[in-house]
């Protein structure tokens, strides 16, 4: 077992220690007093060269004894309390040791593919504790403090017995991934919802049949995986403008509606495989970057549409097909889809006649797409190079209050005054990558906003009266012509998300952001920063500080690379006394 390997020239090296596959079943004292016993060498040797100065060694900060049938871990491992790595994956541990709970510097445990029963209370005091994979255990339940870990962001449970999950989950904010698959679980808390910058989800293998609604307000979620539980229907995930990844396949879903797709916009994959669906609504025609779809063993007898256009997969074996000749659908993908796109040309109008604006019919084939506003309360005029939005797309609203409202991808040098007409009920708009150099106050009256989306355009500066968008989280700004960072943005108090980057910033106020107590990403990379005010370091409820590609030198890369944590603490250390 190797423990600080010699360096030439005999350096003692404390600041990692391994120790794999010996079939110990306890690991040597020694080990542990590593930080506190003179090393042999400094009896033997009483002139000591630069190499040797064993006293000026650091302490011990990684140990990783894995695969070494350890069925005990000492009490004595809170002599090493310097450790900000241990890894004590595949072994025969039973049980934890309290001392743990005394290595305040701890940012990553990993006890996976043991026999532990239970989590030692003191284990819930790692308040710097950002990654801990507990899976491959035999937990049936976790500490009610769990939600103390604030700083976690992965935390794995997978195979193990649990059937419950703290409330206190709620308080684990920073987590960026769960892992709760091959459990006991038949429901999830409401409480889970909290977890603001979750975006990976894996609730496989469970026994859940529903899914909390709360689930749905979980805006950063990307992945979701609900396979081999007992749903009887998909979860609606209107916020959930993020998710890229849907994996509901082997549940019991017969029915899949128009509301459990319309707002899952960033789609690439939804796997719904061995389901009991008997059909696939037309509005699946709307995921316009679905690349995935499998659809394999469920009871459909009508094929879906050969409008999805980014289609790289799509798996429709082991269904009652009536259409489609059994050999085809073991052709692959693409001789699928170019089937499925023909028969919509064999089917539609004739050369002289325009086409008809249903469920099926893209943006792209027809000017005003009805079923859009009426059903998705969605607005849509994007990448058609159009200098103005026609009077007609306005018109088409009429008594139905749209809620999404993108107008992308154009040639507009102004934002359409009509737009003040959706104020009563639009939340979310998208007028990125045209040429727009202002914005006009018919904007600053959509007092229902939530979501702008203005990058790629010409702007460089932002008007006061943008400070009535009182409801307003996330705006982007990237790719504009920003000098300064835009004052008006301090006082919208709801914000959580800026994005600034490829401007030309050359400031920011720290003493303004921190009263914006809800940002909590903040993007400003490649800008012209010359420096970053140590006050910046205040702003602690920032979770995502991102500062790269500015001229600063101060801090270093190497800071920087270590996350935003390290950034804000190293600017604190900076402030003046």
């Amino acid at each position: 077992m190797l423990f600080g390997a010699a360096a030439p020239g005999g350096e003692r090296r404390r600041g990692r220690g391994q120790g794999r596959g010996r079939g110990r079943g306890r690991v040597p004292q020694h080990v542990w007093r590593i930080n506190l016993d003179t090393p042999e060498e400094a009896h033997q040797n009483l002139s000591f060269g630069a190499a040797d100065r064993w006293w000026e060694q650091t302490d011990l900060t990684k140990l990783i004894l894995a695969s070494n049938k350890l069925q005990l871990l000492s009490e004595d491992v809170k002599l090493l309390p310097a450790l900000t790595v241990l890894d004590v994956h595949d072994n025969q541990l039973t049980s934890l040791p309290s001392a743990l709970g005394q290595l305040e510097n701890l940012q990553k445990l990993d006890v996976s593919h043991n026999k532990l029963k239970s989590i030692p209370e003191e284990l819930m005091q790692l308040s710097h504790l950002k990654s801990l994979l507990l899976q491959h255990n035999e937990l049936s339940h976790l500490p009610d403090g769990f939600g103390q870990l604030v700083n976690l962001e992965e935390l794995d449970l997978s195979n193990n017995h649990l059937t419950d999950i703290p409330t206190s989950f709620a308080l684990l904010i920073n987590l960026v991934r769960l892992n709760l698959a091959c459990n006991q679980l038949k429901n999830l808390p409401a409480d889970i919802s909290a977890m603001k910058s979750l975006r990976q989800l894996d609730c496989t293998k469970n026994y859940l049949e529903t899914v909390p609604s709360e689930l749905a307000s979980m805006a950063s979620l990307e992945q979701l995986y609900l396979r081999k539980n007992k749903l009887r229907s998909l979860p609606e995930l209107p916020s959930c403008k993020l998710l890229k990844e849907l994996h509901a396949g082997e549940n019991q879903i017969e029915i899949l509606n128009a509301e459990n797709l319309k707002h899952l916009n960033s789609l690439s994959v939804l796997e719904l495989r061995d389901n009991k669906i008997k059909s696939v609504p037309d509005e699946i025609t709307l995921l316009q970057k679905l690349e995935r779809l499998d659809l394999a063993n469920n009871d459909i007898s009508r094929p879906c549409s050969g409008h999805l256009l980014m289609m790289k997969f799509l798996a429709l074996e082991g269904n009652p097909l009536r259409t489609i000749r059994r050999d085809l659908l073991q052709k692959g993908t693409q001789e699928l889809l170019k089937y499925l796109r023909s028969k919509i040309q064999d089917d539609g109008p004739s050369p002289n006649e325009e086409p008809p604006v249903t469920a099926m019919t893209l943006p792209s084939e027809s000017r005003i797409n009805m079923h859009a506003i009426t059903s998705l309360k969605l607005l849509e005029y994007s990448e058609k190079q159009a200098a103005v939005i026609p009077d007609e797309m306005f018109n088409a609203v009429r008594s139905n209050p749209v809620t999404t409202v993108n107008f992308s991808k154009n040639q507009l040098t102004a934002i359409p005054a009509r737009i003040v007409e959706l104020k009563d009920s639009v939340c979310d708009v998208n007028f990125g990558f045209n040429k727009i150099s202002s914005i006009s106050l018919e904007l600053c009256m959509l007092h229902k906003l939530t979501h702008l989306d203005i990058r790629n355009n010409f702007l460089t500066s932002l008007p006061e009266e943008m400070e009535a968008l009182t409801t307003l989280q996330v705006i982007n700004l990237s790719f504009n012509r920003f000098k300064a960072f835009p004052s008006v943005l301090y006082r919208i108090l709801a914000l959580e998300t800026v994005l600034l980057s490829n401007n030309q910033v050359g400031s920011i106020d720290p003493l303004q952001l921190k009263k914006m107590e809800k940002l909590g990403t903040l993007d400003l990379q490649n800008n012209d920063l010359l420096q970053v005010p140590p006050e910046l370091g205040n702003c602690e409820n920032l979770r995502t500080l991102l500062l790269e590609g500015n001229p600063f030198r101060t801090p270093r890369a190497a800071i920087l690379a270590k996350g935003t944590a390290a950034v804000l603490e190293y600017l604190r250390s900076r402030i003046p006394t």
